[in-house]
């Protein structure tokens, strides 16, 4: 009787060694992959500097609180582009963005701008800055509209515009009294760089940019830009002079940066209409040519 149990023993071995070789199934967690959070940690970020950057300001330290907001604009135009990427695009996301962006381009420079200007002229100083924070306001919301009831159609030509200026450049622009007067201030130019921290300067650059936030006005969205080959080489040497001026004087690239930004919004109008016209011409039907008499 000794000998079943002895005689079973070598056959389970191999058993028990496919079960040693069985590989090991590791429990599986529901949720979203790691990838397709980076957009959000980025906007999070975003949102991060702009608040910083109040605080910064509340401290007088402009040009960190300047800083900030530009460094919340870089991944403002990282995060969206790279959710596309990643294919992690939702409506969490795009609401997400929002609140960042009315945050970081909408409340962050206007606090900015009244702590180091516009508050030397009492309350009536805090009316342009609210004003502009309002406008970045609505434009973020008329976004937000165009998710629920779904995107107007738009013609071809249409796709390489945007509404009105958009929210990191409004907040850039605003900011252009403030680099410029940083700029000034580092050469030495003391005189000049208090000038532009009048708050009259201040409050119309506000008053001015947050109209064309809200407006209609087309600018062009550089996603679907073409460059003529013919300019290729121009404009790669200016992004180069550019680039070679923001390392030497960031304050000095950035106010002219805006400057350069607002010259090109009457182009971008003319260009808009222009195809406009191209393309309601080659809609509208050829005229019947009369017959021989």
């Amino acid at each position: 009787m000794s000998e079943g149990p002895e005689g079973a023993r070598p056959r389970l071995q191999p058993l028990r060694r496919l079960h040693r070789l069985r590989r090991r199934t590791r429990p599986r967690f529901e949720g979203l992959s790691f990838n397709r959070l980076i957009p959000n940690i980025l906007t999070m970020l975003g949102l991060c500097a702009g608040l910083v950057a109040i605080r910064a300001a509340i401290e007088d330290r402009f040009a960190l609180a300047a800083a900030l907001i530009v460094v919340a604009a870089v991944i403002d135009g990282l995060d969206g582009r790279l959710a596309r990427l990643l294919k992690a695009t939702s409506r969490f996301g795009a609401e997400f963005d929002s609140l960042a962006d009315f945050l970081s381009f909408g409340v962050a420079p206007a606090m900015v701008l009244y702590l180091w200007s516009m508050k030397a002229i009492g309350p009536l100083g805090f009316v342009p800055c609210l004003l502009f924070a309002v406008c970045s306001a609505l434009r973020l919301a008329r976004f937000n509209a165009s998710l629920d009831i779904g995107p107007a159609p738009k013609p071809a030509y249409a796709h390489s515009f945007f509404t009105g200026v958009p929210a990191p450049a409004g907040a850039g622009c605003a900011l252009f009294p403030l680099f410029g007067a940083l700029a000034f201030s580092g050469w030495g130019w003391v005189g000049t760089g208090d000038a532009i921290r009048h708050p009259l300067l201040v409050g119309t650059v506000l008053v001015v940019v947050g109209v064309l936030m809200v407006s209609t006005l087309p600018t062009w969205s550089f996603k679907n830009f073409r460059i003529p080959r013919a300019a290729v080489l121009p404009m790669l040497l200016g992004a180069g002079l550019y680039v070679a001026l923001l390392v030497a004087e960031p304050w000095a690239a950035l106010a002219a940066g805006g400057l350069i930004y607002l010259g090109m919004l009457p182009f971008s109008l003319r260009s808009y209409i222009m195809l406009k016209r191209e393309a309601e011409a080659m809609d509208e039907p050829e005229a019947p040519t009369a017959g021989p008499a």
